[in-house]
């Protein structure tokens, strides 16, 4: 429980980013089927997912016995 209380950041993020990048599939995706990224949900989602991860690790934040 106190792995999840700690990162509950990065799981946030990673969730948003997951459900962000089955959505740009589903809507913007790629016709040709030529894009790396766009091309199958998967690979949307997990790209979402890795964006999500970084952008909620800027919302995480520090212990005090981290600052000093």
């Amino acid at each position: 429980m106190k792995y999840i209380k700690n990162n509950l950041a990065y799981i946030i993020g990673g969730i948003i980013g997951a459900i962000a990048g089955y959505l740009y599939w589903r809507y913007v995706g790629c016709s040709t089927g030529t894009c790396s990224i766009t091309a199958s949900p998967i690979n949307s989602s997990i790209y979402g997912t890795i964006m999500g991860i970084l952008v909620g690790g800027f919302f995480k934040q520090k212990n005090q016995s981290q600052e000093q």
